[in-house]
């Protein structure tokens, strides 16, 4: 596709939109097409068909392309998008030492600025919806609310509603009042959706824990709390209350399908029970796993178990394709080896997850995350004649295995083109990177982050130096 393709698409009015297929969930339908008006897909079928019920609109062709979901991130944190390479290394539990602080050196323009910069990585990355997990940074959330916004990413946006440190938490009902506020705030927005968080299980006091269940769900939004991440965190559990942390959610009726469990990967098979009795949805993070984890989620089990589940980056690289690849990889690992699976999800299992299966864990099911008539048009338009998809037998598992965000050619969301061949169409990309750059570098210069092991490049001075010692 060119340049007029490009101002074509990116103009005002309906659009129908005629590519080499669709992808549906049951699958790529050849010679399908859509309608899109008014931030929606108004019809989705057989090109001729609607070609022929809708005269009045030219047909953009799109050869050689796959139209298909946009990614739905189910675990993010926008604003540590600053920090990412500070966590590379780094053992499990690192919220204390390096986000905690570094969120706290952010000021109104910083926080602003990071959360706009993982948007921009996001959409490149085929993401067309990213959860926030709440910023610890002192501003309103709102200024993350303005960042997505202006970044033209659908956002469910966490607000933190720890209390546990708070003494007068048993006494007075703010944050209770604030999470009221946060979910009335954003009603009818078309591109933030109010969501509740609490960091960990013990940031809270039971009494809240129970009471933003409920607010959740009255209002149709979720909770996102990390669940059963790291060891460390299940044993505090276990000494404080003699439950681990999933159980203990349980105990003060926080579970259910408002819930947004991220990481759970230290289950039992009593806690899979409960997930799977409750409705409670989890997130699972691959890449988190594998970078600072203390195990890997049992994904393949959730799946057949019938839990809801979507695939999160917790901010650790906005890309939806390597997401996809990473989910089904690290199950293979983890539990297809020993077991002799080697289907492992069959591919469709962990494209489904990352956009049908995201958005009903994120609350947005009934919004976006698939081609159908009716949903927002949030979705992908991927080059699938290349070396790496132009011979294909099963597109699905392609692109788990072999698709990159190289391929995307325009990112959608709510029927606007946001992104064109990895930049933004309607804001200036490379000039926020470049804020970005001077603004992160000043606010990990005044953070008191604690890391535990150096850069590569001097641990791999340090090795040296040893070995040099040794010899002599």
């Amino acid at each position: 596709m060119n340049q007029s393709d490009r101002d074509f698409l990116a103009g005002p009015g309906p659009l129908l939109l005629v590519p080499d297929a669709v992808l549906l969930p049951e699958g790529p339908a050849d010679g399908w097409a859509v309608t899109i008006d008014d931030g929606r897909f108004e019809a989705v079928g057989p090109a001729d068909e609607l070609g022929r019920a809708h005269p009045q609109l030219s047909a953009v062709r799109l050869p050689g392309h796959v139209l298909m979901p946009g990614f739905l991130d189910a675990h993010h944190h926008l604003t540590q998008s600053f920090g990412s390479a500070l966590a590379f290394g780094e053992p499990s539990e690192i919220f204390r030492r390096v986000w905690v602080p570094l969120e706290g050196a952010l000021d109104e323009e910083a926080a602003y600025t990071a959360a706009k910069l993982a948007a921009l990585e996001a959409m490149r990355g085929g993401f067309t919806t990213v959860t926030d997990a709440g910023t610890r940074a002192g501003v309103d959330v709102d200024v993350v609310a303005s960042a997505a916004r202006d970044a033209g990413i659908r956002c469910v946006l966490g607000l933190v509603c720890n209390d546990a440190d708070d003494a007068d938490a048993t006494d007075r009902p703010a944050v209770l009042e604030q999470a009221e506020k946060h979910l009335a705030r954003y009603d009818g927005e078309s591109l933030i959706h109010p969501s509740l968080a609490v960091s960990i299980p013990e940031a809270a006091t039971d009494r809240t824990l129970h009471a933003t269940a409920r607010l959740a769900a009255e209002a149709g939004a979720v909770v996102q709390i990390h669940v059963n991440e790291h060891l460390a965190g299940v044993e505090r559990s276990l000494v404080r209350h003699g439950l681990r942390p999933l159980e203990h959610l349980h105990s003060v009726g926080a579970l259910g399908p408002q819930l947004l469990a991220a990481h759970a990967t230290m289950l039992t098979p009593r806690e899979l029970t409960l997930l799977a009795d409750t409705g409670t949805a989890v997130s699972y993070n691959p890449v988190a796993s594998a970078w600072k984890g203390n195990a890997v989620a049992p994904a393949t089990a959730m799946a057949e178990r019938g839990i809801r589940f979507g695939l999160g980056t917790d901010g650790t690289r906005g890309d939806g394709f390597r997401l996809a690849e990473a989910a089904e990889f690290a199950q293979r690992l983890a539990y297809g080896l020993a077991t002799g699976d080697s289907s492992c999800g069959a591919g469709w299992t962990w494209l489904e997850r990352a956009n049908r299966g995201g958005a009903d864990a994120v609350g947005l099911g009934a919004r976006t995350g698939t081609v159908a008539q009716g949903m927002a048009a949030d979705f992908l338009l991927v080059d699938v004649d290349t070396p790496e998809l132009a011979l294909s037998w099963d597109l699905p598992w392609e692109l788990v295995r072999r698709g990159n965000r190289d391929q995307i050619t325009a990112v959608f969301v709510a029927g606007r083109l946001r992104m064109w061949h990895g930049r933004p169409t309607e804001w200036d990309g490379p000039e926020l990177v470049r804020r970005a750059t001077e603004l992160a570098r000043a606010a990990v210069a005044r953070a008191d982050v604690t890391r535990v092991h150096p850069t590569s490049t001097a641990s791999r001075a340090l090795i040296r130096s040893q070995d040099r010692s040794t010899a002599q």
